[in-house]
Formats: C-alpha cells, structure tokens, sequence
C-alpha cells in the first residue's frame, strides 16, 4: 500500500517538536523506506517522532520512527523501534 496522509495525526507539539500517530495495514519494513512519508513533506520536521501502529491487517507491529531526514520533499525515518515486542505469557 502507500502512505495516507488521513491516517498520520498530531499527538502533542511543543517546541518545534511534534509527537505524530500514524496507523497502518502496511508492514513496519515498508514505513522505514525513504520516501514513504513525502507526501507529509510540508508537515514532518527533523528529529519529530511518529508512534506507528504498523501491520494492522495482519500482524501488528507498534513502534517509533524518528525523521532523520527531509531535505527537497524526500522524508526519510530512522528503522521502528519497537515496543511491546516481549509478551512472555
């Protein structure tokens, strides 16, 4: 699938820092790839972070990215940190 834009929503903003969500049927490998976000271009900032709920047609996946990089249109993420990756019951 592509990114859409309806589904990426500011959480919080603070100075010059903005906290986004974004949900997701894609799979986390996909969201990482440079260019998947250039449609936010205009919205995404470096050093913002995106809580991603990824995957969630099938195996969901939740994590952050962090934008490293948004230079001429192109967005690029840090690969998803991942978080409640350990269920041990």
């Amino acid at each position: 699938m592509a990114f859409l834009p309806k589904d990426l929503g500011v959480l919080a903003y603070a100075n010059g820092f903005t906290l986004w969500h974004y949900t997701t049927p894609d799979a986390h490998t996909s969201v990482r790839v440079t260019g998947y976000f250039n449609a936010a271009n205009h919205m995404l900032r470096l050093g913002d972070m995106i809580l991603a709920n990824t995957g969630t047609g099938g195996t969901p996946v939740a994590g952050i990215l962090l934008v490293n990089g948004n230079n001429g249109g192109t967005v690029d993420v840090s690969d998803l940190t991942q978080v409640g990756a350990v269920d041990s019951d």
